[in-house]
């Protein structure tokens, strides 16, 4: 390992020739998120200098040309250990899903402990507020990307008081998907708010995201994430397509 650039990716000598690895399977904070620096601490402490073993599952590379890499030293599997401490989602890139479903359950033993991502003081004061993802419209009728608002998810404060959900953010599993919610918006006691992917005008009860040209939610499974403006995970709502 001749570096690491963040989370979730290396730069290794193979064979004399440096490359760049991106660890399969995975997912951490982008630069400024909640715990990216402890990521990249992290992966540091476990490969920096080392000699990795590297295997593969079915792509060789990615759309930007690094190795998609399983890690593996003498004490363990990277991916694994790094989900598991709670420093990285488990995240479903398909076709390459041969660890996918041991990733789950170490994501499963992080949340449940309450470790990394998932205390809810991680980085910051935890919220007290009810707020959760109450459900997710992820297949819109038609054609998803010619359908945007055709998918969505809904928030509900289940508090005793309205919640000003200025800066709070909406999230899917990947590194670009971020929603975050405008200035001054509360949220009523009882009341919910629709997220649709596409364009509108705002409401009280109804937010647009506008991306364009693309859907934000898969269809074959997701996890729709809710952050406090701290970056403290509130909320998150999982499926399977």
């Amino acid at each position: 390992v001749v570096s690491v650039i963040d989370g979730d990716t290396i730069a290794v000598t193979v064979r004399g020739v440096e490359e760049r690895v991106r660890l399969i399977g995975i997912n951490t904070p982008e630069t400024g998120e909640c715990y990216a620096d402890e990521a990249t601490r992290r992966l540091e402490d476990l490969v920096g200098g080392r000699d990795v073993l590297l295997s593969t599952d079915v792509n060789d590379r990615d759309q930007y040309g690094r190795l998609l890499r399983y890690i593996w030293i003498d004490d363990g599997f990277v991916n694994a250990t790094m989900v598991e401490e709670g420093l990285a989602l488990a995240r479903r890139y398909e076709p390459d899903t041969a660890f996918a479903d041991l990733l789950e359950v170490a994501q499963g033993r992080a949340k449940g402990d309450g470790r990394g991502l998932w205390a809810a003081d991680a980085c910051g004061t935890a919220s007290t507020a009810d707020v959760v993802i109450s459900d997710v419209r992820y297949d819109a009728p038609g054609n998803d990307g010619e359908n945007l608002n055709g998918e969505w998810v809904e928030i509900e404060n289940r508090d005793s008081t309205a919640v000003d959900l200025t800066g709070w953010m909406l999230k899917d599993e990947s590194a670009s998907h971020r929603y975050t919610f405008p200035d001054g918006f509360t949220l009523g006691r009882g009341a919910t708010v629709t997220v649709y992917t596409g364009c509108g005008d705002d409401t009280a009860d109804e937010v647009y995201w506008c991306e364009t040209g693309s859907a934000v939610w898969n269809n074959s499974g997701d996890t729709a994430f809710l952050s406090h403006p701290s970056g403290n995970i509130v909320d998150t709502y999982s499926y399977d397509g």
